[in-house]
Formats: structure tokens, C-alpha cells, sequence
């Protein structure tokens, strides 16, 4: 099915509704985490603890800041319902991804596999904020930003800061900060299952650079501008 230019003009939510909204999935996320992390290690480790502050703490704050300043780009983020076919499938990879490389890190952890240092773990998590603040400024750059493939009416071409870089950083943030994830709970044993994601995020760009240069004015020139996609001279 082809995709179509979205006027996404939904009925706002109040502050009350959204900030309840965003409460409920930053908890449901923090359970969902909570189980993958620790039920499969059998123990509440300090791997495990850490990257549970570095991905909630940030995220509280993050959401507080844009309920202020930005509620109709926090509504927009809360909205992670694809439409278009291939994209649900890329994003059902990622949850099976996500799924078995938590589950191996568990395992890691409670068998002693390969269990790395602690001070490897606190080396990724400094990483792991690193790409939560380049994610953080393209929120800040790009207010269309949407956790789905599509685009809205009288949605411009962002092609300064990160954008006059590359073509989608927040791609690129995710894949620093996701990559980091089993270094941070202290298992290379994992690492191997989340390398996997930059392959599911490239397929995904196909797909999404073809609906960009069909949907959105402006795009077709600003690949010929900015010429990579994820890694500055090199994709």
C-alpha cells in the first residue's frame, strides 16, 4: 500500500491527558525493561540497574521538558502505530531483536558466560548518554519528527545542525545508544544479537527515503546536498 501524505491533525490532548499518557507508557516501559533485565539474570545487577537509570532518567526529563515546551511533538512521539506494511515489519524485527538480545544478556549474567568488567559497563553508559543528547538535539531541530514513517501537511526539509550532516541522525543516535545496550549490562555474549538493529534501520531507510522524495518538497535536492545518510563519509 502506498503511503500518502498524512495531515495529522488529531484532536489534541490536554496537558492532563498527555501528561497522563506519557506517564503510563514511561511505566509500562520501565515494567516491560524491568522483566527482560532482571528476571532472565535472576538477580538485580549493577549492569542492569545502571542502564536502567542512563534510558528512564534521561526519558523523564525529556518528556517533562517537551510537555512545556513542545506537547504536540511529545504527542506526536507517543504515536508509534505504523501504517504502512513494511514498516510494521521492520518494526516487529527490532521487538524480537530487542526481545532475544535482553533475554541473552540475562543469561549471560546468571550463567557467567563472558561477563565483562564493571567499569565497561560505566564506559558504554557515558556512550549510551552521548547518543540520548544527539538524540535530544535532533528533537530539538526537528520538530516533525514522529517515531513512524510519514509525512505531515506543510512539513519542511530540515537541513541545518545534525541534518547539514547526515540525513537522519536520529537513526544514528538510536544505533550508538542501542549498540551500547549489552556492553552496558556487561555482556559481549549479546553484542552480536544488537548489531543486528543498523541492518533492520537501513532497511528501514529504503523504504522511508522512497516516501521522503515522493511526499515531501524539497527532498530530492537535500539528498544531493547532504549526501550521507547515517555515518558522515562513509553511508
Amino acid at each position: 500500500m502506498e503511503n500518502k501524505v498524512q495531515n495529522i491533525e488529531k484532536t489534541p490532548f490536554s496537558a492532563t491527558e498527555l501528561a497522563f499518557a506519557a506517564e503510563m507508557k514511561v511505566l509500562l516501559g520501565f515494567a516491560a525493561m524491568s522483566l527482560l533485565i532482571f528476571i532472565p539474570a535472576g538477580d538485580v545487577y549493577f549492569g542492569g540497574v545502571l542502564l536502567m537509570c542512563v534510558l528512564f532518567i534521561p526519558m523523564l526529563i525529556a518528556g517533562i521538558i517537551l510537555l512545556f515546551k513542545n506537547p504536540s511533538l511529545l504527542q506526536k512521539r507517543l504515536d508509534a502505530k505504523e501504517k504502512d506494511i513494511s514498516q510494521q515489519r521492520v518494526v516487529a524485527m527490532s521487538g524480537m531483536m530487542f526481545f532475544a538480545g535482553f533475554i541473552l544478556c540475562g543469561l549471560d549474567h546468571r550463567f557467567s558466560w563472558l561477563v565483562l568488567p564493571e567499569w565497561v559497563s560505566v564506559i558504554f553508559a557515558v556512550v549510551f548518554l552521548a547518543g540520548y543528547l544527539m538524540y535530544a538535539e535532533v528533537l530539538r531541530e526537528n520538530t516533525y519528527l514522529s517515531r513512524t514513517v510519514r509525512v505531515e501537511k506543510g512539513q519542511k526539509v530540515i537541513d541545518k545542525g545534525l541534518y547539514g550532516i547526515i540525513r537522519h541522525p536520529m537513526y544514528t543516535a538510536t544505533i550508538i545508544m542501542f549498540v551500547s545496550i549489552p556492553l552496558v549490562l556487561g555482556s559481549v555474549i549479546a553484542l552480536p544479537v544488537f548489531l543486528i538493529y543498523p541492518v533492520i534501520i537501513i532497511m528501514r531507510l529504503g523504504n522511508e527515503e522512497k516516501l521522503l522524495c515522493r511526499e515531501l518538497d524539497g527532498y530530492r535536492a537535500y539528498k544531493k546536498k547532504v549526501r550521507y545518510r547515517l555515518i558522515p563519509y562513509i553511508f
